[in-house]
């Protein structure tokens, strides 16, 4: 076993913050981009195509927060083994996290298989949408190994410190899925035209491709964790319960994304369609800033984690605060190009004059909100990094649904639809005190243990 000092405890803060967030942040702007030309290409086979892909989102969303959140367990407890140089605790979460792959894709098997058809039926009655958002949908369930792998392996390297290697792996997938996507949809290079259906096979392919990047990197270079086929399939009910302990918070934070989405598409109806259009542009364009700043956000985890294993309270303090500093930068160039140039990021989704018209107020007002949500997802990393997710759920249950859907419903009846953005600073200025407040229990509470701890 090498047992040479991880560079979490070693090297410069600063330097480190950056090693560490740096590939993930340029890997979620990469997803960012992916997300916008994806629906690029499927609008251009139809409005209908485009809905049926929209439809399967909550599905496909939890399936991403299932094994993003499955990472964040077993990520935690892996590099909190390597603070305290507990190999036997770092490996346990290594080969645990890999055989709940195995029982995630099941589950998905099971859904792709029994749920999918209720679940599409039960939003549109249009036959068209319910066959491609069925076989959409179960292609992406039916294959699901490959996107839970392709996490669990960057989630691997991102715990050990090898940020840089997470994101080829990233890369390789999010890549090979953009240049797939016109091929298998439209049939060029003598391929059938396929369709929806080809954009499903598309992002499984890009998938596989990435987990088998993944385990390569792995295997060859991950050396301060021994991955053991006899230890993968005698899983540890104890490390199980401890990952998930950590992850269910995680899981439902991401996953009730979707339930606040839906909820607003219909407050934002009422009005026309245009203004749930508007919800639909912003959320894509949103993403190119708020990515990077969760991409800082997972790489400073694993910091936080392994230096409070070590107990090293200094270096916590100091990434904490380096990592708010950027944060609100990144956040603050977003406000900036959200109240600037509304209308060349309207443009490029090809907005109607009402669009227009409507989209630059949207923009405006909640690109507001920006900075202060940079600095709640900051605070929430040290929940998670001190295995108290509970609060980081609270926070984002607060903030997503029962602040900002019943405030953007009561604007709503002002009967005015530019009212309704104002529910994201209402809803982001509600969630940051209930931060702060958290925080400042979490993190006393967990300081004062590291000083009598020395």
């Amino acid at each position: 076993m090498n047992i040479k000092e991880n560079k979490m405890g070693t090297m410069p803060v600063k330097q480190l913050i950056i090693n560490m967030s740096l590939p993930m942040i340029v890997s979620m702007l990469v997803q960012a981009l992916y997300n916008v030309v994806d629906s690029i290409f499927v609008a251009k086979l139809s409005e209908d195509a485009l809905t049926a892909v929209t439809l399967a989102f909550p599905m496909q969303n939890f399936m991403i927060a299932l094994a993003t959140g499955t990472g964040v367990g077993f990520n935690v407890l892996l590099s909190h083994g390597l603070g305290e140089k507990n190999f036997d605790k770092s490996n346990a979460a290594a080969n645990n996290g890999i055989f709940l792959v195995l029982v995630n894709t099941i589950v998905f098997i099971l859904l792709g298989a029994f749920v999918t058809v209720p679940f599409i039926t039960s939003q549109t009655v249009n036959t068209s949408i319910q066959a491609d958002g069925i076989i959409y949908l179960q292609i992406i369930s039916f294959l699901a190994i490959g996107v839970f792998t392709q996490i669990t392996m960057e989630r691997l390297l991102q715990s050990t410190g090898r940020t840089m290697l997470s994101m080829i792996s990233q890369l390789t997938g999010a890549i090979i899925n953009i240049i797939l996507d016109p091929i298998m949809i439209f049939g060029l290079l003598g391929l059938p035209r396929m369709g929806v259906a080809g954009a499903a096979i598309a992002t499984v392919i890009g998938q596989f491709c990435g987990a088998f990047m993944g385990i390569f990197l792995n295997l060859k270079y991950n050396t301060e964790i021994t991955i053991s086929i006899k230890q993968i399939f005698k899983p540890s009910l104890d490390t199980i319960k401890s990952i998930y302990l950590i992850a269910i918070p995680s899981i439902l934070m991401i996953s009730i994304g979707s339930i606040m989405t839906y909820a607003m598409n219909l407050i934002l109806i009422a009005f026309s369609t245009t203004a749930a259009a508007v919800f639909g542009v912003y959320f894509k364009l949103q993403s190119f800033f708020f990515m990077p700043v969760f991409g800082l956000s997972n790489g400073l985890i694993p910091v936080l984690s392994f230096n409070y294993g070590a107990k090293n309270k200094k270096r916590i303090d100091e990434s904490l605060k380096f990592a708010l500093s950027l944060a609100f930068g990144i956040m603050l160039i977003g406000t900036i190009t959200f109240e600037l140039i509304p209308t060349i990021l309207l443009n490029m989704f090809n907005a109607s004059d009402d669009m227009m018209n409507m989209g630059v107020i949207a923009l405006r007002t909640i690109a507001i909100h920006f900075p202060l949500a940079a600095i709640g997802i900051v605070l929430s990393s040290i929940f998670q990094a001190f295995a108290q997710s509970i609060y980081s759920l609270i926070v984002s249950i607060m903030r997503q649904l029962v602040v900002l859907v019943p405030a953007a419903w009561l604007l709503s009846q002002t009967g005015n639809v530019s009212n309704v953005w104002w529910a994201f600073m209402i809803a982001e200025v509600v969630s940051l005190v209930t931060s702060f407040l958290f925080f400042n229990h979490v993190y006393t509470k967990s300081i004062r243990q590291l000083i009598k701890a020395n």
